[in-house]
């Protein structure tokens, strides 16, 4: 097996050095100088290493994983051919900072496709390595103004949001198939700590533009376009004023009040009317429905992203929206999530307290809490935390996954009339590994000694 697992490695990475030394990558040229460069050869041992291991790996799962890993492949080979360019091309502007990305966010957006696509068997394999691919986009850092964070923090960020997928492979697979397990540790070793590592080393600040005015340099090459940028940035247009906004505009123009308004005559009055009896029609099954139906669709509360009174994030009645992210943090505000579906939320800071509430089949990552994390009627939710929390509180709740760092080991976790409640913690002893711990849901009680006492129930199987 090790013989074969060489194998596999040995061609991966044949294969990659194969498309490296070709000296051109989605359209750009690699000129001998650039080749040289100490930062492009760490690059290059970046890729036939550690993506050459994920590209071994994925090789023996095959089928998707071995297609996402392919165009994970493809993704880090145009980053470095954009590594190449930076170097020859002045910073671009805002403006054409998303053409001069464009390769990658096609990429990306290729991966995207694979993971969104229909239900798939490894779908958490492919929405972990789609995700991780916004890591690249450092390469697109401009300054602080560009709306991104530097380019460490911005790899470790990408990365969190991926391995919120790649944690539920490593559980689905601990103890079914190894080669699902190794997959999942070496995607994450590629992003952190390789290219992780990689960035500090070599573009803690971003990458290193050409200096404006050499004889050099030259602008952004045109390049297509892509339909989705993660770059672009859309500037609001103006709206007309509606509800009360145009009443009172209205007013304040100085028009007549009863301006175009009809006159009433005598065969226009109710009581003059022969075309209305009084008497109330019954209603039909389908007039019914069609009424519901008609309530139903007017009161559907719409979909909130917002911070409330500067001090409370609102996220309410989301549906299927995987990419909810909450940046502005501190200590002070608190983040309340309502009626949310099928979605994934990331507090990329260190908040108050959050509280999740009839929320379905949702996903939650955060940095770490002061007070409480708490899950009051939900279903099939996953909760992980990556710093400490003092206490969790589930109630009426059912199905909930906590994913546990060993910074939050020592939280206290209260539940109350929940059932399938799981706990999961770093394995002390397997790098990498998840313990999963189920929480007591049935209890008994004893009369002792003049008073109740009260112990988990525990089940046996002969």
């Amino acid at each position: 097996m090790e013989e074969a697992l060489v194998g596999r490695l040995e061609a991966a990475v044949s294969r990659l050095e194969a498309l490296t030394g070709a000296g051109t990558v989605s359209g750009g040229q690699v000129d001998n100088a650039s080749a040289q460069d100490p930062s492009i050869l760490a690059f290059d041992e970046l890729v036939a290493g550690a993506v050459g291991r994920v590209s071994a790996v994925a090789g023996k799962i095959g089928a998707e994983v071995a297609e996402v890993t392919r165009v994970l492949e493809k993704a880090f080979l145009v980053g470095k051919d954009l590594l190449v360019r930076t170097k020859q091309t002045q910073k671009p502007t805002m403006d054409s900072i998303a053409t001069f990305m464009g390769p990658l966010n096609e990429t990306i957006l290729e991966a995207n496709a694979l993971a969104e696509g229909k239900r798939s068997s490894h779908a958490n394999h492919l929405k972990a390595a789609a995700g991780s691919l916004a890591a690249l986009a450092w390469i697109g850092y401009t300054g602080k103004d560009c709306g991104m964070s530097l380019p460490i923090a911005h790899v470790e960020e990408s990365w969190q949001m991926a391995e919120f997928y790649s944690n539920k492979v490593l559980v689905e697979y601990k103890s079914k198939d190894p080669d699902h397990v190794e997959w999942a540790k070496a995607l994450k070793e590629l992003f952190v700590p390789s290219l992780r590592d990689y960035v500090k080393k070599f573009y803690p600040l971003g990458p290193i533009w050409q200096p404006p005015g050499s004889s050099t340099s030259k602008a952004p090459s045109g390049l297509c376009r892509p339909s989705a940028s993660l770059f672009t940035s859309s500037s609001q247009s103006s709206q007309p004023k509606t509800g009360m906004s145009a009443v009172f505009a209205e007013i304040s123009s100085g028009k007549s009040m009863t301006q175009g308004l009809r006159t009433v005559t005598d065969d226009m009055k109710s009581k003059n009317r022969t075309d209305r009896t009084g008497v109330v029609a019954t209603e039909g099954k389908e007039g019914k429905e069609a009424h519901k139906a008609a309530c139903s669709s007017s009161t559907k509360s719409p979909a909130k992203l917002e911070l409330q009174m500067g001090r409370k994030w609102i996220v309410e009645h989301h549906i299927g929206n995987k990419n909810l992210i909450i940046e502005d943090c501190d200590t002070k505000k608190s983040v309340y999530v309502f009626g949310c579906k099928d979605c994934v939320l990331q507090v990329k800071g260190k908040v108050n307290n959050i509280t999740i509430d009839k929320c379905a089949k949702m996903g939650v990552l955060f940095k770490g809490v002061v007070a409480a994390c708490e899950i009051v009627n939900c279903n099939s939710v996953e909760v992980q935390c990556e710093g400490s929390v003092p206490t969790i509180s589930i109630d009426n709740t059912s199905g909930c996954q906590l994913y546990l760092s060993k910074e939050s080991l020592e939280t206290s976790i209260t539940t109350a009339k929940s059932s399938e409640i799981n706990a999961l913690v770093p394995d002390a002893n397997s790098d990498g590994d998840w313990a999963e711990h189920s929480l007591p849901q049935q209890f008994i009680h004893a009369f002792r000694d003049g008073q109740f006492t009260t112990s988990p129930a525990s089940h046996s199987g002969g």
